[in-house]
């Protein structure tokens, strides 16, 4: 694949490692790290990061949303497990079992499907979700109706039991209310666990922690952590200090079409939201909110031009914008940043999360399918891939 210079993104594999590396320091040894690659490893590209994390840092363990993601990983060559977060249809069931693939399951009934359909192909692993209090997917009740629900799930034909897992809400908010909220969370799940196992139910992978919860709410039992948004350098809550250093691994560049001196007055972009207040030097930024860039941004959000920050004048559309570049030398095919660093300056997917009301996440995973990625190790590029 070809690299044209219009937008791209930039996947740092050296920021990768750095996160994941300090995560790791930080769990005990006997704690796996399951890496969350669900939306193509959150907007910054799988095909770029999965065979890394696998062949360079030893991962063996990764979580998707759906069996489509969990496909194209083993087309990818992943050989390690894989964790379906999400719901699968049940008559996929042969998909599971040929890709040796494990489900979460949302619910005894859908346990129940699942095995009807998987019963005369093989045995599909599971993992039962458990509804702590989330309020999404899961097996919900007191300890003692989980545990039964665990039970029926275990003594299914076609169904291979090995694990079950929570997932917290509220596990990177750190009021008195919420640590109680997250503490009721993981109780409540080890004592499902714990009944299960008394009654001979053998689950082998019993797991509570996300990225914040390995941090803030670390238990030993949880046999993995769900590594997620910290292993991409984007902290769960940015009013949190965390204890490691983050390192973003996505950047976004972009490319400058057209640079011109306007007068005091002229309008801007659709809507004329903004009007010049003396005269200006407008480039013209090839990014738009078809590339995933804001809408939200118009005449609020900044880029960097040769280090240093620019205004966005007028309403982004949907395959440019455009910039106040007053006094920089500046000309048609320059690189402009809008996410990461140049210079000494930095914009975070998580600063234009603030001023659009959103959160990293949201920024990084919007980044569109029609934007290449571009995989970066020690500052050279190792492959362009498509979402």
């Amino acid at each position: 694949m070809k690299l044209y210079k219009r937008t791209w993104a930039e996947t740092d594999l050296d920021a990768l490692e750095q996160n994941y590396k300090r995560y790791r320091a930080l769990l005990p040894e006997d704690t796996e790290i399951m890496c969350v690659v669900k939306a193509s490893c959150y907007g910054h590209s799988d095909c770029a990061a999965t065979p890394f994390l696998q062949d360079e840092l030893g991962v063996k363990w990764f979580a998707v949303s759906n069996l489509d993601e969990a496909l194209r990983l083993r087309k990818l060559g992943i050989k390690g497990e894989i964790l379906i977060l999400g719901y699968t249809a049940p008559d996929e069931a042969h998909e599971l079992i040929e890709n040796n693939i494990i489900q979460a399951l949302v619910s005894v009934e859908y346990a129940e499907r699942l095995s009807v359909c998987a019963k005369d192909k093989g045995r599909v692993r599971c993992h039962a979700a458990v509804d702590t209090g989330m309020t999404r997917i899961g097996l919900r009740g007191t300890a003692k109706n989980i545990a039964d629900g665990l039970g029926t799930i275990a003594s299914l034909e076609g169904i291979s039991l090995e694990g079950a897992f929570t997932h917290y809400a509220v596990a990177d908010t750190m009021n008195d209310e919420s640590i109680a909220y997250t503490k009721n969370q993981t109780a409540l799940l080890y004592a499902a666990a714990d009944i299960a196992k008394s009654r001979g139910i053998k689950l082998d992978k019993v797991h509570s922690l996300n990225s914040a919860g390995g941090i803030y709410h670390y238990d030993s039992r949880s046999a993995l952590a769900r590594l997620g948004i910290i292993l991409y350098g984007l902290k769960p809550d940015t009013a949190l200090d965390l204890p490691m250093q983050l390192a973003p691994v996505m950047s976004l560049r972009s490319t400058v079409s057209l640079v011109k001196t306007i007068e005091a007055g002229t309008s801007v972009s659709y809507g004329r939201t903004f009007k010049a207040p003396r005269d200006m030097t407008v480039a013209t930024i090839t990014c738009g909110y078809a590339d995933g860039y804001p809408r939200a941004l118009s005449n609020i959000g900044e880029i960097l031009v040769h280090g240093r920050r620019c205004k966005i004048v007028g309403r982004v559309c949907m395959d440019q914008f455009m910039a106040d570049v007053t006094g920089i030398d500046v000309h048609e095919g320059d690189t402009v940043t809008l996410i990461g660093s140049e210079g000494g300056e930095t914009i975070t997917a998580d600063d234009i999360a603030g001023l659009t009301g959103t959160i990293g996440y949201e920024i990084v995973c919007s980044v569109s399918e029609r934007v290449p990625r571009v995989a970066v190790r020690n500052g050279k590029r190792l492959g362009i891939y498509k979402l």
